[in-house]
């Protein structure tokens, strides 16, 4: 006989039916409204502070405001950096450029099989970052105007609506499945501090400990390089090893292998891939007691098939999969338990 489904999962699965249809509608700008939402998790308890002296969208507005100052004004001053060090950065890509142009010193002279297209292109990509940003953005405008706004509407909203949209969803969610909510909930909240937090801990103390391994590599500017590790380390999808690659790449192409043996032990293995296989997802996984391991998988892996996305989803997802375990393991043990004193009787 087949079994007929609960009346009270309907309005549930109507929900959960709609969810999956935004997202597919919205894919390609759910990053920024990911990355929104998390945001705005993480500074709701600002915004019940200021509601206490202000009305709710008079203090979703202020945050908003003062978030894009601060992301504007981060911007800006990074861009005022590499524009200050426009000469040494042209002349470290013109290098490795004319390393690369030179059949004798090009990879495949050495048994390296790299296409020439595939470097041209690793150099063009990093050329547009770091020296031609300006037309970089000129040229990516409309996308990035796109994604600002949705980014900061999805903040604002989320930020002003969130709690009240998560109270009328649990109206429709059975008793169960609430009861799963309540105790994911603060798991959540609290992943995502950590993931922040981390990201800018990490991004700092990439800069100061990169200060000795440029200092030991002797090319002077010893500030614009840890700054340049640091700014790499800040943005998700590069990481602060593209950074000593292109570093690396430049001791190269001027025939310093003390450099790039400086650069490859301290700067890509120490500085770089240390903290991405093991500090972070050590600080992550520590609040949430789950392994380094694990949540250097959820972390990467996150990263790597959903972008900038994926860094936030990467290992909130790990975590609400292990956490839902172990409540799963948790109740059954309590059934077990109950079914066990039954038959034991009195």
């Amino acid at each position: 006989m087949t079994r007929r489904i609960d009346k009270d999962l309907y309005p549930f699965l109507i929900v959960l039916s709609l969810t999956v249809v935004a997202l597919v509608i919205f894919w390609s700008v759910l990053d920024m409204v990911i990355l929104g939402a998390s945001l705005a998790v993480v500074l709701l308890p600002l915004h019940r502070r200021l509601m206490r002296y202000t009305r709710p969208v008079i203090s979703s507005a202020i945050i908003t405001i003062c978030l894009f100052a601060l992301i504007a004004g981060t911007a800006w001053a990074i861009m005022m950096i590499l524009q200050a060090n426009a000469g040494l950065l042209n002349q470290m890509f013109a290098t490795i450029g004319s390393w690369l142009d030179n059949p004798a010193t090009h990879p495949t002279a050495f048994g390296v099989q790299i296409s020439e297209g595939s470097l041209s292109s690793w150099l063009s990509e990093g050329k547009s970052l770091f020296v031609n940003y300006w037309a970089t953005l000129t040229d990516n405008l409309l996308v990035i105007v796109k994604k600002g706004l949705i980014f900061f509407i999805s903040f604002f909203l989320l930020l002003l609506k969130g709690t009240a949209l998560k109270d009328r969803i649990y109206r429709f969610l059975p008793q169960p499945v609430k009861n799963y909510c309540d105790q994911l909930l603060p798991v959540t909240v609290d992943m995502l501090y950590v993931i922040y937090i981390v990201q800018i801990a990490i991004a700092v103390l990439t800069f100061f400990i990169s200060i000795p391994v440029f200092y030991l590599l002797g090319y002077g500017d010893i500030l614009f390089y840890s700054f340049l590790a640091a700014f790499c380390e800040l943005i998700p999808i590069l990481g602060s090893s593209v950074a000593f690659i292109i570093i690396g790449a430049y001791a190269l192409a001027q025939g310093d292998m003390r450099g790039v043996l400086i650069l490859f032990v301290l700067g890509y293995l120490v500085v770089s891939a240390l903290p991405e296989i093991y500090v972070r997802p050590a600080l992550v996984g520590r609040r949430v007691k789950i392994h380094w391991l694990i949540m250097f998988v959820g972390i990467i892996g996150g990263i790597l098939t959903m972008g900038i996305a994926g860094f936030v989803l990467g290992p909130l997802i790990i975590v609400l999969l292990i956490k839902s375990y172990r409540i799963w393991t948790a109740d059954r043990k309590g059934v077990q338990g109950t079914d066990a004193a039954d038959e034991a009787g009195p």
